[in-house]
């Protein structure tokens, strides 16, 4: 009475085609291939983009020309 056996699996694979028709069933399956290829994709693009950004020189060190914020010049203290 552990997992379940072929049999099992069987049973529920024609009960899934009987209720969605192989038409779905196929349509599905495309679908998750397409997802799993874009997946994939954008992966390997993402790791081309870290490789290229590391191997830039001076992309570490570069100076930063943003203006500091002003800090107000007054401040007050609660007393309670």
């Amino acid at each position: 009475m552990g997992g379940l056996s072929i049999w099992h699996w069987l049973i529920v694979l024609v009960v899934v085609l009987l209720l969605f028709g192989t038409g779905k069933v196929s349509n599905l399956m495309g679908e998750f291939g397409k997802g799993i290829k874009s997946f994939k994709q954008n992966v390997t693009e993402e790791g081309e983009k870290k490789d290229a950004s590391m191997s830039e020189p001076g992309s570490l060190n570069a100076p930063m020309n943003a203006p500091m914020p002003e800090h107000q010049t007054k401040t007050t203290v609660n007393q309670g």
